[in-house]
């Protein structure tokens, strides 16, 4: 690929526009920051055609994630993305392109197998040959019609290998940046996914969550995500950390795009049993955007999830403020048990680990590991590659546990699914007659230590990823440029509700900010231009602002 000039360069970064080559029936777009909707109306109109679409978004990844800002959100791309693209174009051509995704590229993390790109979930041990089969993700999203552009890169092993490390770093793909400030951290595991969905890298992502991967980023880096059901989307294909936990989603940059994507992914599987009653609440997701789902809504604010930042507070106060602005009523809660299952969870993950990855490996042909000890092994023969900030002891941890019929195991599971389920967020909902609860999400981003590692703020992501419960979450405002998000979270199977309530926030809001890429924070607060904007600025609040749960 040819380079640019340092004009074309910043042209780019500062969201320039790209150009379709001159014909009748095509003019100037510029698809980085363009809906799913809008992209489908430039694709059937002519105004774009897939194999351009493709191009511009590998000549931005190339401008942004390898030169730049270096991002590093990007580890591979799709050697096929351009021959799916002249297929994809061909077939709409000929009256036949359909589908929630048809034409759309999408990023995967790089721990969700694809047959045309190797899966190294970060680590080198796993840069050998692509796994045999695809994900059933993938299989789903192609049958959509999306074009897989490329693998993402992530927290390496899903930021499961040491209780020290850094948050985006990997030894296949190194750090992924903040893309507001490069200095912050962009949280993990799914670094890359949500850092190239805000940066334009790519309209829409899948990442994985066991507890926050997922929502993590969405919140620190200015995104939407769904963490759904645990149980409604399948792991086969996923490089795992824990069966009881683990949970592919959506990462975009509206409820809108994040909803299509669920839609698209959600079913059962033959291959994951957890999902046998996936088909009997899978449904079209894009049915609950629609205004107005926050009358008469009753929303419980988890106050012991608000964290001590002044800051976030202020966001979280206008957060409630433009939900009951919109007929909802806010009410502050207690959510029971909120802090006595981490220790249960950690014994369940130590375990699963284990058995899960070796079952795993057991399966990957061509690769120098077959199971945790040999993994363990690899690392300590590359440490200079793979270990030169933190090193491995959650692997050694796990590697001591014994079979899933270990008593304390199954203890340890079931504490920790009571206590952050029925006696957690059920409790919580039942006590109050709630639709949803929700709190801050993780943020402002911390800056990044590769020394000390990860020095993460709080977060509302926990008890939903314990329970296997489904949570969404929506930028909601920034602090010195870097934004916060809030988290919406309730009962086994209530995406559409949590869909029609995230739509109408984010509607009541519009806080999501694109990234202007700063190398340090800003001293004084950001106030979003016109550049910065995604839309219309937000409406004035009609209901003024009130505390609602007491500082520290």
């Amino acid at each position: 690929m040819k380079r640019l000039g340092w004009f074309s360069v910043f042209f780019l970064l500062m969201g320039g526009v790209a150009r379709v080559p001159a014909s009748p029936l095509q003019g100037p777009v510029t698809p980085y920051f363009q809906s799913i909707a809008t992209l489908h109306r430039e694709l059937r109109s002519g105004a774009i055609t897939d194999v351009a679409l493709v191009r511009d978004f590998i000549e931005r990844i190339q401008l942004l994630n390898h030169e730049g800002p270096r991002l590093n959100a990007v580890i591979v791309l799709n050697p096929q993305a351009l021959a799916i693209a002249r297929e994809r174009e061909a077939l709409l051509r000929a009256g036949r392109g359909h589908g929630l995704l048809f034409g759309i590229p999408v990023l995967l993390k790089d721990n969700i197998d694809t047959r045309a790109m190797a899966t190294t979930a970060g680590s080198l041990a796993l840069e050998g040959p692509p796994p045999s089969r695809n994900a059933t993700i993938v299989n789903r999203l192609e049958r959509a019609g999306a074009i897989i552009l490329g693998k993402a890169n992530l927290s390496e092993w899903a930021d499961f290998r040491s209780s020290h490390a850094t948050s985006g770093w990997s030894a296949v793909g190194g750090l992924t940046r903040n893309p507001y400030v490069l200095s912050r951290n962009a949280c993990g595991s799914s670094s890359g996914s949500a850092v190239a969905v805000a940066a334009g890298l790519v309209p829409v992502a899948i990442g994985t969550e066991t507890d926050g991967s997922l929502t993590c980023p969405a919140s620190v880096d200015g995104i939407v995500d769904i963490k759904p059901t645990l149980g409604l989307v399948s792991r086969a294909g996923i490089v795992p950390i824990a069966h009881s936990q683990d949970d592919p989603g959506p990462m975009a940059r509206s409820v809108a795009d994040a909803a299509a994507v669920l839609t698209v992914i959600a079913g059962s599987d033959p291959r994951d049993p957890w999902t046998k009653n996936a088909n009997r609440h899978r449904t079209d997701y894009t049915r609950f955007l629609k205004r107005g789902q926050l009358r008469g809504k009753r929303i419980g604010v988890v106050c012991g999830l608000v964290g001590t930042s002044p800051a976030v507070r202020r966001i979280l106060d206008d957060s409630v403020a433009a939900l009951r602005s919109r007929g909802a009523t806010v009410m502050a809660v207690r959510l029971p048990n909120l802090h006595r299952y981490g220790k249960s969870e950690f014994t369940t993950l130590l375990y699963e680990f284990k058995h899960d990855l070796n079952d795993y490996l057991a399966h990957r042909q061509g690769l120098p590991v077959h199971n945790l000890a040999q993994l363990i092994a690899f690392d300590r023969a590359h440490a200079r590659r793979e270990m030169p900030w933190f090193g491995q002891d959650l692997f050694l941890r796990a590697e001591r546990m014994g079979p899933l019929s270990t008593p304390a195991y199954r203890h340890a599971l079931a504490r920790a699914k009571s206590l952050t389920g029925p006696l957690g967020i059920e409790a919580a909902l039942r006590a109050h007659h709630l639709s949803a609860l929700m709190a801050p999400g993780e943020g402002p981003a911390w800056t990044t230590d590769l020394v000390d590692g990860d020095h993460g703020t709080a977060g509302g992501d926990s008890p939903a990823a314990v329970a296997g419960y489904p949570s969404i979450t929506v930028p909601a405002g920034n602090v010195h440029g870097l934004p916060v998000g809030v988290t919406f979270f309730a009962g086994k199977w209530s995406e559409p509700t949590l869909i029609g309530i995230a739509y109408d926030f984010e509607k009541a809001t519009r806080q999501r900010i694109r990234p202007q890429f700063f190398t340090r924070t800003p001293i004084a607060p950001v106030l979003p231009t016109r550049a910065m904007l995604v839309g219309n600025p937000p409406p004035p609040l009609t209901v003024r602002p009130v505390p609602l749960c007491p500082g520290p």
